[in-house]
């Protein structure tokens, strides 16, 4: 392919001005489409309004305009859709391509790597930090590595390359301290070569958001090698969409959120799970003026991956951690185990009119973990294990506990106020941030990048609760 033709036709696919460093990817990307081999990979690296967006929009609409196929893809059911939105092409989340159901084992349900049908195809994943390489013990999913099974079936396809997009500036993978999906260094040892560029200038048009430039201030002291000195300044004086509060007025700007941009595009994201279920107690109670503890209409997280409910939506190949559900209807409440059950039909946020019958626990939705702690679980497993011993043979005991509809039930919370590692790889129109209690002790790399990506998950508006005065100029 001829290189200055696709990187002509590439910039005129831009609706203004691309910036230098959009420049500088157009010339690396059509480097990279027409010298690159088979099995070769590219790390896209785009900070907050830096025109990623733009960027790969127009990419994709230039791959098209010279044939050549794409595949869009991203870790979780809202980043899929942030991504589809933006490109105005479908995308798909990484499970649902790569993996599919093998059949019980043990009795225990198990995902192996599908085979990669697809040829001389682009697979372009955004999103890009939140893909962990670590492996876990428990995992259904193929070798238990995301980024190894990722890859491995991107390059089981014939001249199948890799577009590989991110913000380092956000926070890592769970329990990791890098992003090992926008490492070149970690990625070496996959690819046959390893292309990166960076984007870094940001766009005119949005230097009059005060949500990107404070953001932008976050990551350029995040890009500084020294070690933080007293707290990052947030400008607020200057803008309009990025505002201060105080508890008093909070119940009034949540209100004014709601009316004007929907339940489902508002969030107040918090720094721990007992926080959370603070705010989505109050806010169920206070505004929404919900008495029951589950009502038709609440909006639930799913706080643990469930593969039970779905056999009747192919369009679905599982619940995942992180899904967003909206309540239609509940039909009957069980007390059992220890525990307590709801009987729901709910949808899925990110698939519109499908309407799923499904069990819920109810206790999940108070606990301060992420759901059942260890304990629980073990007690829950037991109990269920009882109703089986009847059954002398091991592999159909499991078989019948795997497929027992209680515990199966899904894990919940309320999805009004979550964490900010559930939040990422959304986008809300207006957000949240509360800090809870905070003090100088608290500040640190870690911390900045917790900060930028609660404020980049916001597009219009972003609230600061109670943040301590140090962190605003007088």
């Amino acid at each position: 392919m001829q290189k200055q033709l696709f990187k002509k036709k590439f910039i005129s696919n831009f609706s203004f001005l691309p910036t230098q460093s959009q420049i500088d990817a157009i010339e690396a990307l059509s480097g990279f489409l027409s010298e690159s081999g088979a099995q070769s990979l590219f790390i896209l690296r785009g900070y907050a309004g830096t025109g990623k967006t733009t960027l790969m929009r127009s990419f994709v609409q230039t791959l098209y305009e010279f044939n050549i196929k794409t595949v869009l893809l991203a870790p979780t059911g809202r980043a899929a859709k942030v991504l589809s939105n933006y490109v105005g092409l479908p995308s798909y989340t990484i499970h649902k391509k790569i993996y599919r159901q093998s059949r019980f084992q043990d009795g225990f349900g198990s995902f192996n790597l599908n085979d990669n049908l697809h040829k001389n195809t682009i697979f372009i994943v955004d999103e890009a930090s939140m893909i962990s390489n670590e492996s876990s013990g428990n995992s259904v999913f193929g070798t238990g590595r995301l980024l190894d099974d990722l890859i491995s079936y991107v390059y089981g396809g014939d001249n199948c390359r890799l577009v590989l997009l991110g913000d380092t500036a956000q926070l890592p993978p769970v329990e990791t301290s890098l992003s090992p999906a926008l490492d070149k260094g970690e990625l070496a040892g996959y690819a046959s070569e390893v292309w990166e560029t960076v984007l870094t200038d940001v766009l005119r048009q949005e230097e009059n958001s005060g949500i990107l430039a404070n953001a932008t201030k976050l990551r350029e002291m995040l890009d500084q090698d020294e070690e933080l000195s007293g707290f990052p300044i947030i400008d607020i004086d200057d803008y309009t969409d990025i505002r201060r509060i105080s508890g008093g007025d909070l119940i009034e700007e949540i209100n004014y959120c709601y009316d004007n941009y929907g339940l489902e595009e508002t969030l107040i994201i918090t720094r721990s799970n007992k926080r959370a279920n603070l705010y989505n107690q109050g806010i169920r109670n206070t505004v929404l003026h919900k008495e029951e503890e589950l009502a038709p209409g609440d909006f639930l997280l799913i706080v643990k991956n469930n593969y039970h409910w779905i056999k009747e939506h192919e369009e679905i190949s599982f619940i995942a951690n992180g899904d967003i559900a909206r309540v239609i209807r509940i039909k009957k409440y069980h007390e059992l185990y220890g525990l307590r059950f709801a009987d729901i039909t709910c949808e899925l946020t990110d698939y519109r009119n499908v309407e799923i019958d499904t069990r819920v626990i109810l206790d999940t939705i108070h606990s301060e973990g992420p759901g059942l702690n260890h304990e629980q679980q073990e007690l829950f497993y037991s109990a269920v294990m009882e109703d089986y011993q009847d059954i002398s043979v091991k592999r159909k005991r499991y078989e019948a506990l795997r497929s027992d509809e209680f515990y199966n039930s899904l894990q919940i919370k309320f999805a009004y106020a979550m964490t900010c590692h559930k939040a990422q790889g959304g986008q809300w129109k207006a957000v949240f941030v509360d800090l809870g209690y905070f003090t100088e002790e608290h500040l640190s790399r870690d911390f900045l990048r917790w900060l930028y990506t609660a404020f980049t998950r916001a597009t219009e508006r972003l609230y600061l609760v109670n943040f301590p005065k140090e962190f605003f100029k007088y």
